[in-house]
């Protein structure tokens, strides 16, 4: 989870480079969270929510730091979803991934089943974010359903995590409890919306054939003739 003193270190410690340099290193730690596996060690959260600490400061553009946030955290995942899916039998018999055999075979059980809305999900749970993409790969999951749901994960991450740094500003003391529910949040909201999606789609399912039954009873008799 997120420390706060470790945001003010490192927002300590962009004071001494340029915008320029603030853009390059969050870029590179959002796509390297999954394209390398850099979110081990370091959870995207942390860089993004001090890009939006200094952007709240006025040394970085904030609009800006969003847009590279949610394109870096795409592209990333995209190569980590090559890297899954060409090398990913290699990759979790690697040391420091093979520890978490149990969490990645948790992971890959929550894929099969769920697919495109375990992705979405994934983005909010540091583990998952960091793995979730390889893992996609290896699972065989097309592509383009994956884009889709890693898009629109990391469009919500990307900006909320952003603005959350930003507004919060020199508040840092706020950050870790505020952004340990930002992610239960989404994950409840993300959970009751498919719980009620799933039931909206079976009741209008029972629906429709409830009236192709009332507008085709001849269907019915040839059916019980048979």
């Amino acid at each position: 989870m997120l420390n706060a003193s470790i945001v003010s270190f490192l927002t300590e410690k962009l004071h001494s480079v340029s915008p320029g340099i603030v853009y390059v290193l969050v870029a590179l730690l959002v796509f390297g969270e999954a394209a390398l596996f850099i979110g081990f060690v370091l959870p995207g959260e942390t860089s993004v929510i001090v890009a939006g600490v200094v952007a709240s400061q006025g040394r970085v553009n904030v609009v800006f730091v969003a847009v590279l946030v949610v394109v870096s955290a795409i592209i990333g995942d995209s190569v980590g979803f090559e890297v899954g899916r060409h090398y990913g039998d290699r990759l979790i018999k690697l040391p420091f991934v093979r520890s978490r055999h149990d969490a990645l075979e948790r992971a890959l059980e929550g894929l099969r089943r769920r697919g495109t809305t375990y992705v979405f999900v994934g983005r909010f749970t540091a583990f998952l974010r960091a793995v979730m993409p390889g893992l996609a790969g290896m699972s065989r999951l097309r592509y383009r359903r994956f884009l889709m749901a890693n898009a629109a994960g990391a469009l919500l991450w990307g900006v909320g995590y952003t603005l959350l740094g930003y507004f919060a500003g020199s508040a840092l003391g706020t950050i870790q409890k505020w952004s340990g529910w930002a992610g239960i949040a989404v994950l409840v909201v993300v959970v009751g919306l498919v719980v009620a999606l799933h039931y909206v789609k079976k009741r209008r399912e029972a629906n429709v054939e409830q009236e192709w039954r009332e507008d085709h009873p001849e269907g019915d008799s040839t059916q019980s003739a048979e």
